[in-house]
């Protein structure tokens, strides 16, 4: 099947480029943004996934404001033009590539609609690619890159309307694709005898003078499987952003030391202390203080109803809410989380966010089940 993509001299394989190279089928294609205010007022993520070998297109918005958190879903089957990311009112639109998009859902039965657009200050960067086996196939193999910036617009819910102020309004653009476990899950053949554990952490920071940004894996045993470090130069304009690639950009390469402090019952950060280090020697320590949090099955992870990539018809929406100290912290559905951080290195105040997702026991992390909480903050 031809789309617009084969007038580019981008392929990959003799197939057409909407046809997978992997008939894996959790292959995904997904377009992730976040964004929170610089006095940590509020957060708003998107997400918005194409699964090419599932036939299925879904998004989400989430805003987290107030105490409560706010979220739309739309799910369809994938329009055959992969360029054509809409979903019932939801639609994404890439203005430029690498470079501004917009994401517009128009007023709906959810009560939830907006129009928003992201603008570059950075470069984009790399993530090293993210493979992880269980003992019989491969259970992720994705690339990801990131770019900084900020949104403007609005989002209207319950009733109200949120102004977002493109000069105070930090975000980030994550795309990434390859393998993970979406849709339903698999069940076919002799039952694996055990899950992985799995802990993650990412934490994308805007400073005054340039971009940072720390991720990284560990299993149980608190191995590091995984990392990303990097560093983007920052632009008034976007118009000075010199190419998809900024030759001033740099890439750690070395462990993430932390030491967080878990809010008791939860596994979730009340404080936290960050020291990148690359192999040359140089590292750098980043304290950081969360202001609000953001439950990430806002925006499909783990959600009992909207996990991602299921199939609920050629095209249905929903909308919801929920007071956030009314969760139980512990349910598989709330652990994975987003929280607004002010962070510090010396002198330097930064503006960003702390994820984290812990399933399983950590020895690092001090848990000792896969759903027991933090003994004390």
């Amino acid at each position: 099947m031809l789309s617009r993509f084969d007038d580019y001299p981008i392929h990959q394989t003799a197939e057409p480029v909407m046809q997978t190279a992997s008939s894996d089928r959790f292959h995904y294609d997904r377009y992730w943004y976040n964004a929170h205010a610089r006095d940590g007022s509020f957060y708003f993520g998107v997400g918005l996934c194409r699964y090419p070998n599932l036939g299925i297109l879904d998004g989400s918005l989430s805003l987290a404001i107030g105490g409560r958190q706010y979220a739309f879903h739309g799910s369809c089957r994938a329009p055959q033009e992969p360029t054509d990311l809409t979903i019932g009112p939801m639609a994404l639109q890439i203005l430029e590539p690498m470079g501004r998009h917009r994401l517009v859902i128009a007023e709906n039965e959810t009560g939830i609609s907006c129009d928003l657009v992201f603008t570059p200050r950075t470069a984009c960067i790399e993530e090293g690619r993210q493979t992880l086996r269980n003992e019989r196939h491969v259970v992720m193999d994705a690339t990801r890159l990131d770019q900084f910036g900020f949104w403007s617009g609005w989002i209207r819910y319950d009733g109200q309307e949120l102004k977002v102020d493109g000069a105070s309004t930090f975000g980030i653009k994550d795309r990434s694709w390859g393998i993970r476990p979406v849709g339903d899950a698999y069940t076919g053949g002799a039952p694996l005898s055990e899950f992985q554990a799995v802990h993650f952490n990412w934490m994308p920071i805007h400073w005054e003078d340039e971009c940072s940004l720390a991720g990284w894996f560990e299993d149980a045993e608190g191995h590091q499987w995984h990392t990303d470090q990097g560093f983007l130069p920052v632009y008034a304009n976007m118009e000075d952003i010199p190419g998809t690639v900024d030759p001033a950009a740099r890439t750690w390469q070395g462990k993430v030391e932390h030491k967080v402090t878990n809010v008791a019952g939860t596994r979730r950060a009340s404080s936290a202390v960050v020291t990148m280090h690359d192999r040359s020697g140089e590292s750098m320590e980043v304290t950081l203080e969360p202001l609000l949090v953001h439950r990430m099955k806002g925006l499909g992870y783990q959600h009992p109803e909207w996990g991602h990539g299921k199939w609920h018809g050629e095209l249905v929406i929903g909308g919801e809410s929920w007071t956030d100290s009314e969760l139980d912290p512990l349910a598989l559905e709330n652990l994975h989380v987003q929280q607004i951080v002010i962070a510090r290195c010396g002198d330097k105040v930064g503006h960003g966010v702390l994820e984290q997702l812990h399933i399983g026991p950590s020895r690092s992390y001090g848990f000792a089940d896969w759903f027991d909480g933090a003994v004390e903050s």
